[in-house]
């Protein structure tokens, strides 16, 4: 076996620092607790420098001059918690999580995986350099123990890779409180002297369980790195999603793509290390009062461009501006499979797929989001109704009948307004001797011509929505006209019964 323990501390700081690279190299400080209690749970190195510690109050932080104070997010936490993961499920899918306090750790089991990755140096140099793309600093440690690694990881930075059988020997200089002791077992071990984990490895197993109990065995075996351990992996699931608490409310929409763009790059570096692309993007923002906003990024195509994703949620929020100030920003996209189309050889090129919608995008901050996209129809028997949906390219390619069209309705757009000279048909039925009469189109003109109607067939009704304020009783007629010059024309006639008001459809072709 051959373990990978990867260590990050101070994870508060690095999760909130990932995404802001202007505040790297400046002392800081992460707070957490009520806001008259608050203490420092993080900090780095120039913090550290400048007299801060762990515990200290926001008073005595506020007292140094220099240090940028940060509040601890949950939020923010998880999101890179997800990333870290994403990073580390890149060279093995067997992750142990081993996390203590403010930290972030996790054991790999990198048995086998030489063919893929080279030797184990190897490996931990490409593990380190993923995550500090990622915007991670960590330290790694390669044993064939499990406990070893992990130990060795949090106490050491850098690489450390322990050979098979110096795990005592990897061990022997770190302190006791690597075995995080209760209170009372570390002043007993103070008290005989005992202050490394060498010390405790060359004790007598005997007289430690004699005086401690049978878990100073367990201590021994850790100490000595021959503890055995029961593998437990985690299933880490993609979860494509950053976070950004801004320290004030924003109110300039270059302020949220500035950050914008760096949570998109985010997102799509993590979806193109699984050969993936973003099919779409959530925009939550929280405003400031407590409200929520969101905006629904959908290309017609997947895409991995970042300049176009951020052209895109430009225009978005350009269109539906922040009704307050932002407190905070949340991305999630969702991953698929990127379009791919094949041209042909002398098929003249086509425009980009981001240009479609950047152009999508811009005509419906002009018209509308209504009036742009793709037509459905309703699920309603009232002709031409139907609605817009936004426009996407499935990659499918439509399938045509095979037999000719043998005939064309070519509609009128907008319809043409007619006027109508009814006449009456008496029809009887034999075998109740029953007259009816029907009042059937005999001539009609538009605002140009005039038609004189030699057959017509109808009339087909149809009505609904009489429950609702769009209801409709309408009847069609298909006829067949002349006009004063002699020519015939096959028209499609229609009759608004509530209204009383006849219009030409359409010209059959």
């Amino acid at each position: 076996m051959m373990y990978a323990a990867v260590y990050a501390a101070q994870f508060p700081l690095q999760a909130l620092l990932r995404l802001r690279g202007d505040l790297k190299s400046k002392p800081v400080v992460v707070m957490e607790g009520r806001a008259t209690q608050e203490t420092v749970c993080a900090l780095n190195g120039q913090a550290r420098l400048r007299g801060a510690a762990l515990g200290m109050t926001r008073l005595e932080v506020e007292s140094m001059n220099g240090l940028v104070l940060l509040a601890r997010s949950a939020e923010g936490e998880a999101a890179a918690r997800a990333v870290f993961l994403e990073c580390a499920a890149q060279f093995s899918p067997r992750i142990e999580e081993a996390s203590r306090g403010t930290a972030c750790a996790l054991v790999l089991d990198i048995t086998g995986t030489e063919r893929l990755f080279g030797p184990a140096q190897t490996l931990a140099e490409r593990l380190r350099a993923a995550l500090a793309a990622a915007g991670f600093r960590a330290s790694i440690a390669v044993s064939a123990n499990y406990h070893a690694a992990r130990m060795k990881a949090a106490a050491t930075r850098g690489i450390t890779v322990i050979p098979e059988g110096g795990e005592a020997a990897a061990l022997e200089k770190l302190p006791l409180a690597t075995l995080e002791l209760a209170e009372e077992h570390a002043e007993t071990f103070a008290l005989w002297g005992m202050r490394t984990l060498g010390e405790l490895a060359a004790a007598p197993e005997t007289e430690l369980v004699t005086r401690l109990g049978a878990q100073a065995s367990d201590w021994r075996q850790l100490a000595r790195g021959a503890a055995e351990h029961a593998f437990q992996s985690i299933e880490p699931a993609l979860s494509l999603q950053e976070f950004f608490e801004f320290d004030t409310p924003v109110e300039q929409m270059e302020s949220l793509l500035f950050m914008g763009a760096r949570m998109i790059d985010c997102l799509v570096a993590r979806a193109a290390g699984r050969a993936l692309a973003l099919v779409s993007l959530t925009v939550d923002m929280k405003l400031e009062g407590g409200r929520m906003q969101r905006l629904a990024l959908r290309p017609a195509v997947a895409s991995m461009d970042r300049k176009f994703l951020l052209k895109l949620l430009q225009l978005e929020i350009g269109a539906h501006p922040p009704e307050a100030a932002v407190v905070a920003l949340t991305i999630a996209a969702e991953a698929g499979q990127s379009s791919k189309v094949q041209l042909g050889l002398f098929a003249p090129q086509t425009p980009e797929p981001s240009r479609l919608d950047v152009t999508l995008a811009r005509l419906k901050a002009l018209v509308g989001e209504e009036r742009v996209g793709s037509p459905v129809l309703e699920d309603t028997h009232h002709a031409g109704c139907f609605r817009m949906q936004g426009f996407a390219v499935d990659g499918k390619a439509s399938e045509q009948d095979r037999e000719p069209a043998r005939m064309a309705l070519r509609r009128m757009r907008p319809p043409l307004p007619i006027w109508v000279v009814l006449s009456s048909i008496v029809a009887a039925k034999d075998t109740t001797r029953i007259e009816h009469s029907t009042m059937t189109p005999a001539a009609f003109r538009d605002a140009v011509n005039s038609f004189e109607i030699t057959a017509a067939y109808g009339p087909w009704r149809s009505s609904g929505c009489w429950w609702a304020g769009g209801a409709w009783d309408e009847e069609e007629w298909d006829v067949l006209a002349t006009r004063c010059d002699g020519t015939f024309v096959a028209c499609l006639l229609m009759r608004d019964r509530m209204r009383n008001q006849w219009r030409l459809e359409a010209y059959y072709d």
